[in-house]
């Protein structure tokens, strides 16, 4: 029987890999690189499916020109916020995606990084790795405690409630902001802002949780960073586009990862707040190894 014909647009894991090249006939770039736009329609023509991660960006243009021959589109991602649903919709494409794979792995990477920048464990790397370590040097690297602060999570679905768990076992006041309140059960006494704004101003500590949407886009900007407590710290594990870049951020310390997920809107250098580097993070909550069970003898 003829295998379905599945484009690809992205390297995988050995075990996926083995999977595709077992149950299809695969069509990808044999260079590695991303297709463009013109290439992904021309590899589509006569396909039945295709694989794509968040590079690749399906506007309502893409979805009035690839052919009638694809039934299904699948990201591997969390988000679908680089795809047109609604124009997806209209071409009676079925779209898949990944919504509970990597919420506890993005909490872990979102107490990483509110840990290294409360710590500056990022400028003692830099520090022990230059060479230039020494007592009073170090003792010059005056963090920040987190027990018994405050921290806001903006967006308490799946991976803020995560979040909020982790936080808890360090000490800390949960309170959130989100377009519904959470019953009791699932918000564990974390305190409620209807209001975002009212959020920041008493986030000691913020973590960015929320999907990026027309509401959420640069919630983060010069206007919105001034309602912050001095010196809080940000942690953003969620889309790039809740910050806005090109805001002054020098009263501030923020923690924001970047990376294939594109957590920052622009590929820039090493932001430098305050005076303090800023610990940065490629994307790798979705990168991680399973252990084998124990065996006991």
């Amino acid at each position: 029987m003829k295998k379905p014909i599945l484009v690809v647009t992205s390297p995988f894991i050995q075990p996926v890999e083995a999977r595709i090249e077992n149950e299809y006939e695969v069509r990808r770039k044999i260079d590695g690189t991303m297709f463009d736009r013109d290439e992904l329609l021309a590899a589509c023509e006569g396909a039945d499916a295709v694989i794509i991660t968040p590079l690749d960006r399906l506007d309502a243009d893409f979805f009035r020109r690839v052919p009638s021959s694809v039934k299904v589109i699948s990201t591997y991602s969390v988000g679908f916020d680089h795809i047109d649903m609604q124009a997806a919709a209209a071409r009676n494409i079925a779209i898949g995606y990944t919504p509970a794979q990597v919420t506890d792995a993005t909490a872990d990477l979102a107490i990483l990084l509110l840990l290294g920048a409360s710590r500056r464990a990022f400028e003692a790397q830099e520090l022990v790795r230059s060479g230039e370590w020494t007592i009073p040097r170090a003792g010059t690297l005056l963090g920040w405690q987190i027990t018994g602060k405050t921290l806001g999570i903006f967006g308490m679905g799946r991976i803020g409630q995560a979040v909020a768990r982790r936080a808890r076992g360090f000490g800390m006041k949960i309170h959130y902001s989100n377009t519904h309140q959470l019953p009791e059960e699932k918000a564990g006494g974390s305190v409620f802002h209807a209001d975002p704004l009212e959020l920041l101003k008493v986030s000691q500590h913020l973590s960015l949780n929320a999907p990026e949407t027309a509401a959420t886009h640069h919630f983060l900007n010069a206007r919105t960073i001034a309602l912050l407590p001095a010196g809080a710290i940000v942690v953003n594990t969620a889309r790039g586009g809740l910050v806005r870049d090109e805001s002054r951020l020098s009263s501030r310390g923020v923690s924001q990862p970047r990376g294939s997920m594109s957590t920052r809107e622009n590929q820039k250098s090493t932001l430098v707040i305050s005076g303090l580097k800023t610990p940065f993070c490629c994307h790798i909550s979705g990168r991680r190894r399973l252990r084998p069970e124990p065996t006991w003898e």
